[in-house]
């Protein structure tokens, strides 16, 4: 049995119906696992090192699609084509742990179709780690500012506020950019 794992429910059912006999189609619904909600969740002292965690109610299908790995001969991770679908696969990868014997790979299709997941199916190739690092790189980032930043927000201009990554920078170039106004000094030029 060969396992292909998707992040959507209507893709597997829309895929099944394209490989048939001898193939299982399963959805993992999106993101596994993150940083936990309620704590930082990222060792500063440790090289920065994530602690994550599997999402709320997604336990049950995590041990499902666990299972289903560890059973199938082969197992084709067919999440999104971009760093947050490679960041996915490799979560899947790292919950199922050693998946002795078993041939692993990543599969990517930029359209749902008979043709093309057949074709990426037929060319897979291996996890992109660079991408796996550049989509952790930036969780890690969203949530260092968000939760280091934010409460110096909320205290400076006495509101419930939040900051991101995004937002942070967008502050700083304002906050520059009214600093060279406070010191600016007019002169008279000809």
């Amino acid at each position: 049995m060969k396992l292909v794992i998707v992040e959507s429910p209507a893709k597997a059912k829309k895929i099944t119906h394209f490989l048939g006999e001898g193939w299982q189609v399963e959805a993992c619904r999106g993101h596994i696992r993150d940083l936990p909600e309620t704590e930082l969740g990222v060792d500063v002292e440790a090289d920065f090192h994530p602690q994550y965690q599997v999402l709320p109610g997604k336990g049950n299908l995590v041990k499902k699609l666990v299972k289903a790995m560890r059973e199938a001969d082969e197992v084709y991770l067919a999440t999104d084509p971009d760093r947050e679908g490679e960041a996915i696969a490799w979560h899947l990868l790292q919950l199922a742990g050693k998946l002795k014997g078993k041939a692993v790979f990543r599969a990517a299709f930029n359209a749902i179709t008979e043709e093309a997941v057949k074709a990426a199916l037929a060319e897979p190739r291996v996890l992109d780690v660079a991408l796996v690092e550049a989509q952790s790189a930036r969780r890690i980032v969203d949530r260092l500012v968000g939760y280091l930043v934010s409460p110096l927000a909320c205290k400076a201009l006495d509101a419930r506020l939040s900051a991101g990554r995004v937002q942070s920078v967008a502050l700083r170039l304002v906050v520059e950019r009214e600093r060279e106004i406070e010191v600016f000094q007019s002169e008279t030029y000809w």
